[in-house]
């Protein structure tokens, strides 16, 4: 399964931001990439997203994402995040996780992600430190064995 996320999820590169979207090629924010990746590799979404602003999590100061992560994905710790698992940011200090990406490659000094960047595209980019200070969770898809069972 984490092969074939990080494939799916590298089908999405060049899609443009669009706040709620998620259709390959047309837009997608980053919810939109890892719903359209979950439907690529397990079929039909498991939940209908609500509508949501684009500072929902300011404004509401909820944990939505998280416990729609926690509802549908299998829970890692962030020492055991791998090729193809979700991961989790927290924009800020003390604020409701935000951000979602696809870990794509390990192999590096740094790893790499690929994930819908506001005002621009789904892009492939470093996880440098500025990503790192902020991740919060990691996920693997729940059809995936364990680790190090997977190709």
């Amino acid at each position: 399964m984490s092969v074939a996320a990080a494939i799916a999820a590298r089908a999405w590169l060049g899609t443009p931001y669009r706040h709620q979207a998620s259709v390959k090629g047309e837009g997608a924010d980053c919810l939109g990439l890892v719903r359209g990746v979950w439907r690529e590799l397990l079929g039909a979404e498991p939940e209908a997203v609500p509508g949501y602003a684009a500072d929902w999590a300011e404004v509401g100061g909820e944990e939505t994402l998280l416990q729609a992560a926690r509802r549908w994905l299998v829970e890692i710790p962030l020492s055991r995040a791998g090729l193809g698992d979700v991961v989790l940011f927290r924009m800020a200090p003390g604020s409701p996780i935000k951000h979602c990406a696809i870990l794509t490659d390990l192999a590096g000094a740094e790893p790499r992600m690929i994930h819908a960047y506001w005002g621009r595209a789904v892009v492939e980019s470093w996880m440098g430190p500025w990503w790192r200070r902020r991740l919060a969770a990691a996920f693997a898809w729940p059809s995936a064995g364990p680790r190090g069972s997977e190709g």
